[in-house]
């Protein structure tokens, strides 16, 4: 699956793209990292794990660990750009300790 996307590591603790105080908020009362992770919520996202394999599913929450849940999950054994017949999984919990990268299709 070929995505063009935002490498982002907001889910991991004390890094964010853009480095803003997690204290500032917009005109909703909500902070600009919260506003920000709320934007990604159903948007495809691909993980890279720590043991190699990469996920691939839509976003539905994260926690304070930074687990993530993906629905609709696949994942690949080899890099998700080769030939490989991905392995369906469905709803996934992704430990946030195992995660290496992650970048969203912000384009859907």
């Amino acid at each position: 699956m070929d995505l063009e996307a935002e490498d982002t590591t907001l889910l991991h603790e004390g890094s964010t793209n853009n480095a803003m105080p997690a204290s500032a908020t917009n005109s909703t009362g909500k902070s600009e990292l919260r506003s920000r992770l709320e934007s990604f919520l159903n948007k495809n996202m691909k993980i890279q794990m720590s043991d190699g394999r990469t996920l691939i599913g839509a976003f539905l929450c994260t926690d304070k660990d930074c687990n993530v849940i993906l629905g609709n999950c696949q994942e690949y054994i080899q890099p998700a750009d080769t030939a490989e017949e991905p392995r369906t999984l469905g709803l996934a919990m992704v430990p946030g300790h195992h995660i290496v990268s992650v970048h969203i299709d912000m384009h859907e």
